[in-house]
C-alpha cells in the first residue's frame, strides 16, 4: 500500500488556530491529528469541569472545526484528536451539532474509558481530602483504529498517549495486528516526532539561526509505510525546515531511557536510524519494538493549596544587602513555605534603569487563602516607604490563587476499560493487550554501549557547549529531561566521553543534590539526562523560574567547557 500521509495541526491547547486549514490547503494528506493534552492542560480542563460538568474538553477545537470540517470532508481527510480531554462524549455531541449546522456529512466517534476519577479511591489514587481533580489512564491507539474501521471521519479521544493518534491511524490503514511491535514502534516514533507540531520543523531548535526562514514554520507530516518506517516532511513553500537535527530534537524531547513505553508497544529509541531523503525530508527506519507493559500510566491532578507571589525591584548598588533587608523585614509575617529567589539581572554602570536592576521574587504557598492572599500582599506593600532605597514592585500582589499538584500513578491494564462509541451509536469494549511484560522489563534501562575512543587530546578552548552541541529539554511531571546531541559525527566521541552525570552537576549547580540518570543513544549521537525532582510536584505547583524546564537545555548550552579547537 502507498504511504499514509498523517499531518499534525496542534501541538498544545492554544496552538496556531489556522493550522488545520493550512494543512488542508497546503497539499495532500490522509489524516490530520492534533495533540491538546499536556499535563498542565489536564489540570485546566479539570477546573473547567468542576465549574461546569458539560465542559472539560478543548473548546478551541470546535472553532477549528467550524472553520475546516467542511473542507476536510470535501477532500476526504479524516481527523483524529485528543481534544476530548475529560469529556470526549461532550465534545462528540457538540461536533454532531456542528455537522448539522454546517450541513456536512461527517461521522463522529469518540474513545473513552481513560477517566478513572470515580474509581480513584478504589484504585489507590485518592488524597487525604478525597478524590483528586482528575485521574486519567493513558490509552493506546486500538480504540482509534476500531472507530476508523467503523467508518468514522472524526475521532475524538480522552487521555491517549500523544503518539497513539498516529498509531491508531496507521494500524487501521495497514491492517496491523497488536503484536506487530516493530511496525507499531515505527508509528510511535513518527507520532512522537510530529506530536508537538512545529517543534519538528525548526521551532525551539537549538541551531535556529541556520534555518533560512523561521517566520511561520509549517506543521509536520509523517509519511508512514506499511513496514513502520516513515519520512518526516512538511508542505512545500512553508517556512521552517525538516532536517536530521530538527527530527533528533523532537525524538529526545521529554523521554527517559532508550525504552519509550506506550500502551501498544515499547519503542526502542536506540534503534532509530535517520537519513536524509531530499529537501525537508528525513527518513526514520530500522525501528524496533517490544511488548508493552502490563500497567498503564495514570495522570493525576489534585488541589495543592493556594499561592501568591510578588517581585521586588532592586536597583543600583548593594543588591545583596537590599535583598537581605527586605527578607528580614518580612520574615515574621511570611507564611511557612515561602520561597525567595534573587535574579541578578543588574549590570554595572548601566545605561538605563532596567539594566541596573535585579529581581527579588517571593512565592508563598499554604492551605489558608487568607494568609497566603491579602495578609501576604499587605505585608509586601506596607514596607514600601520603610525599606531599601529605590524600592518598588513590578506589580501589586493580589489575592491567593489555587494551584495544582501533578503526580503519576500506575494501574493494571486489565483494570481499565478501553471503550469506543461508534458513529452509529453502538459501543464496543476493546480487550487489553494479549501479550505484555512487567513494567520492570518494559522500562529496564539499556546498558551503556561501549563508548567510542576519545581522540588524542589536542589544544582546547573554553567556549559555550552550544557552539558544538544542540539540546532540547522539557518536563515529565516533577522530573525534567535534557537531551544533548551533536550533528557532526566527528564530535560524538568527545560529547559522549565528556558530558557525564558529574559534569552535568557542575554545569547546572541546582541539580547537585538530585538523582540524575544518563542514557546514551549512539545512532542519534545523543545523550539524554533525566533529572529527578527538579520540578517538585509538577508544572502547576513549582515556583522555579523555568517552571517547565523548557530553557534548561539552552542554559546548559550556554555554560563554558573545554572544547577541542578542531571541533570549533
Amino acid at each position: 500500500m502507498s504511504a499514509l500521509r498523517v499531518a499534525n495541526a496542534s501541538g498544545f491547547y492554544g496552538d496556531r488556530a489556522e493550522a488545520f486549514r493550512e494543512m488542508l490547503e497546503g497539499g495532500p494528506v490522509d489524516f490530520i491529528t492534533g495533540d491538546y493534552l499536556a499535563e498542565l492542560t489536564m489540570l485546566i480542563l479539570a477546573r473547567d469541569r468542576a465549574k461546569d460538568p458539560s465542559t472539560g474538553y478543548a473548546k478551541t477545537f470546535l472553532a477549528q472545526m467550524r472553520d475546516s470540517l467542511a473542507l476536510a470532508m470535501e477532500k476526504g481527510v479524516k481527523i483524529v484528536v485528543n481534544a476530548g480531554g475529560l469529556n470526549p462524549a461532550g465534545l462528540a455531541a457538540k461536533l454532531r451539532e456542528l455537522t448539522a449546522t454546517l450541513n456536512v456529512d461527517a461521522k463522529i466517534a469518540h474513545v473513552y474509558g481513560d477517566d478513572l476519577i470515580d474509581r480513584a479511591e478504589e484504585l489507590g489514587f485518592g488524597t487525604a481530602a478525597g478524590n483528586p481533580l482528575s485521574a486519567n489512564a493513558y490509552l493506546g491507539g486500538w480504540g482509534i483504529a476500531a472507530a476508523l474501521g467503523a467508518g468514522a471521519d472524526v475521532v475524538v479521544t480522552g487521555r491517549v498517549t500523544d503518539a497513539s493518534l498516529v498509531v491508531g491511524a496507521a494500524a487501521h490503514h495497514f491492517g496491523w495486528q497488536p503484536t506487530d511491535y516493530d511496525k507499531i514502534a515505527g508509528a510511535m516514533a513518527a507520532g512522537h516526532v510530529i506530536e508537538c507540531g512545529t517543534q519538528a520543523t525548526g521551532g525551539n531548535y537549538a541551531f535556529f539561526d541556520t534555518i533560512k526562514d523561521m517566520h511561520r514554520p509549517g506543521f509536520p507530516i509523517a509519511e508512514i509505510s506499511g513496514d513502520g518506517s516513515s519520512v518526516i516532511t512538511k508542505h512545500p513553500g512553508t517556512s521552517g525546515a525538516v532536517t536530521k537535527g530538527t527530527v533528533t530534537a523532537q525524538l529526545v524531547y521529554e523521554i527517559t531511557g532508550a525504552r519509550y513505553a506506550g500502551p501498544d508497544a515499547v519503542l526502542r529509541l536506540d534503534s532509530i536510524a535517520l537519513d536524509d531523503d531530499g529537501p525537508d525530508r528525513v527518513r526514520l527506519s530500522g525501528v524496533r519494538g517490544e511488548a508493552p507493559p502490563d500497567t498503564l500510566k495514570v495522570s493525576i491532578n489534585e488541589l495543592g493549596g493556594y499561592r501568591n507571589e510578588v517581585t521586588f525591584v532592586l536597583t543600583g548598588l548593594d543588591i545583596d544587602k537590599k535583598a537581605a533587608l527586605i527578607k528580614s523585614q518580612l520574615a515574621e509575617v511570611m507564611p511557612e513555605g515561602t520561597r525567595w529567589t534573587l535574579a541578578r539581572t543588574d549590570h554595572p554602570d548601566a545605561d538605563n534603569c532596567e539594566e541596573a536592576s535585579a529581581m527579588l521574587h517571593c512565592v508563598a504557598r499554604g492551605a489558608d487563602p487568607a494568609l497566603v492572599g491579602r495578609a501576604f500582599s499587605n505585608a509586601a506593600v506596607q514596607i514600601g516607604l520603610a525599606s531599601c532605597p529605590g524600592f518598588h514592585l513590578t506589580s501589586p500582589p493580589g489575592n491567593a490563587a489555587p494551584y495544582g499538584i501533578y503526580r503519576p500513578g500506575w494501574v493494571a491494564a486489565t483494570q481499565v476499560q478501553h471503550k469506543v462509541a461508534l458513529p452509529d451509536g453502538t459501543e464496543i469494549l476493546l480487550p487489553p493487550a494479549s501479550e505484555t511484560v512487567t513494567s520492570a522489563v518494559a522500562l529496564a534501562p539499556v546498558p551503556e554501549p561501549e563508548l567510542p575512543a576519545l581522540p588524542q587530546p589536542g589544544t582546547t578552548t573554553r567556549a559555550p557547549l552550544g557552539r558544538v552541541a544542540a539540546a532540547r529539554s522539557g518536563d515529565k511531571g516533577g522530573d525534567a529531561n535534557v537531551g544533548v546531541w551533536v550533528e557532526h559525527e566527528q564530535a560524538w566521541p568527545w560529547l559522549v566521553n565528556t558530558l557525564s552525570v558529574e559534569t552535568l552537576r557542575e554545569l547546572l549547580p541546582e541539580t547537585k543534590a538530585l538523582e540524575i540518570e544518563r542514557h546514551v543513544l549512539p545512532k542519534l549521537h545523543a545523550v539524554n539526562f533525566v533529572i529527578r525532582g527538579l520540578l517538585g510536584e509538577g508544572v502547576a505547583s513549582n515556583a522555579r523560574f523555568d517552571a517547565q524546564a523548557k530553557a534548561l537545555g539552552e542554559w546548559l548550552r550556554a555554560r563554558h567547557v573545554p572544547i577541542p579547537e578542531e571541533l570549533l
